[in-house]
């Protein structure tokens, strides 16, 4: 079988509110950020599991309100003042506690927005200096919990209208009785379907997914039953990911 050269092309994370997709798992999430004004002392805490969505949920939450968004990881110093309000992604893996602090003491005092995320509540946070510890108690969180089998079915369909894939419905019926159930790995295992689609020139189907994410899936302990499929070309030569 001849293979095409597979080039990755980006695929843009979307702000949009309306890419949000609605699911009892976010419910609570959804309502606290749409109301920042009721949020207490006007700072809010997002936490949840990696690839449960609360990045998408806060982009989208700052893009509407015209939040600035600021890396946790980063956060050196004191920023510039932002009226309209900040988010701190992976706000729990701030190196520089007293930055965190002043941040949210200057937050307070002026009146701007403050949105946190994290993996845990922030109680839960690691933090050294006592008045951290106070303020990140003090604030208000709401958590986002494991995704529906629903939410789970329109995420993967649509991380596959994201990269223009076609694939029929009961392949992807087949894919989620497999894959880990979580966002970041639904969209990681359309990536490597779309190169592996690209590489052989053709569409996805239950053999090249089986070729595509075999090692994946043993990487994350998970493996697939041994149905007789016809055959492609050895793993060796395919380009994946």
């Amino acid at each position: 079988m001849t293979r095409q050269l597979a080039l990755p092309l980006p695929v843009a994370a979307s702000s949009d509110a309306h890419d949000v997709i609605a699911d009892a798992s976010n419910e609570a999430a959804r309502s606290w950020l749409a109301k920042p004004q009721a949020w207490p002392l006007g700072r809010l805490a997002l936490f949840g599991a990696t690839g449960l969505g609360k990045t998408h949920l806060a982009r989208a939450a700052a893009a509407r309100f015209g939040w600035r968004w600021l890396d946790g990881m980063g956060l050196r110093g004191l920023p510039a003042p932002a009226p309209q309000g900040s988010v701190i992604d992976d706000a729990d893996c701030v190196a520089d506690d007293a930055a965190l602090l002043h941040l949210i003491n200057l937050c307070a005092e002026r009146g701007e927005t403050l949105l946190l995320i994290g993996r845990e509540a922030p109680a839960r946070w690691t933090v050294r200096l006592p008045d951290l510890a106070s303020r990140l108690r003090a604030t208000q969180a709401v958590g986002i919990g494991a995704p529906s089998d629903a939410m789970l079915t329109a995420l993967l369909s649509k991380f596959f209208a994201d990269r223009q894939l076609r694939v029929d419905p009961d392949v992807q019926a087949w894919l989620l009785t497999r894959l880990p159930r979580d966002a970041a790995s639904l969209a990681e295992a359309v990536a490597r379907l779309d190169h592996a689609a690209l590489g052989f020139g053709g569409r996805i189907t239950r053999p090249l997914a089986r070729l595509a994410l075999g090692a994946w899936l043993e990487g994350h302990g998970l493996c697939d039953d041994s149905e007789t499929e016809a055959r492609l070309p050895s793993p060796s030569s395919v380009p994946l990911l």
